[in-house]
């Protein structure tokens, strides 16, 4: 076993950590002409860079606080983040695949009876 290694960090999850230059690094970025240029063509107008600003500020706020309170914080603000996924029932499944790709199911050869799509609701 190496020096540097500790069983007791190792085991478990590292504890969060600050890194402002991350933050750094994406407002630099905003200001380049290329992001620039990319938002422009995607939006129609350039990227004021404020959420990139905010970020900074927040990180640099962050820093002059204790460890166990921005560990406290940085633990909150991952646990309030949505989940990347959206959970559906069996039902919602269908129903939103059929909103999706209806153009294309109808458009293909004829479904066998199995795979028609669901029947029209009262609400509907």
């Amino acid at each position: 076993m190496d020096v540097k290694e500790n069983p007791e960090t190792t085991s478990g999850s590292p504890p969060p950590r600050l890194d402002c230059i991350k933050c750094f690094d994406a407002l630099w970025f905003c200001y380049t002409p290329f992001h620039q240029m990319q938002n422009y063509y995607r939006y129609g107008e350039f990227d004021n860079c404020f959420g990139k600003w905010g970020d900074l500020v927040d990180c640099l706020t962050l820093k002059t606080k204790r460890a166990a309170e921005v560990e406290e914080i940085l633990i909150a603000r991952e646990k309030a983040k949505p989940h990347i996924w959206t959970f559906r029932t069996v039902d919602e499944a269908s129903e939103h695949w059929w909103r999706m790709y209806k153009h294309a199911a109808l458009m293909s050869t004829p479904l066998p009876r199995t795979a028609q799509p669901p029947p029209k609701s009262a609400e509907s």
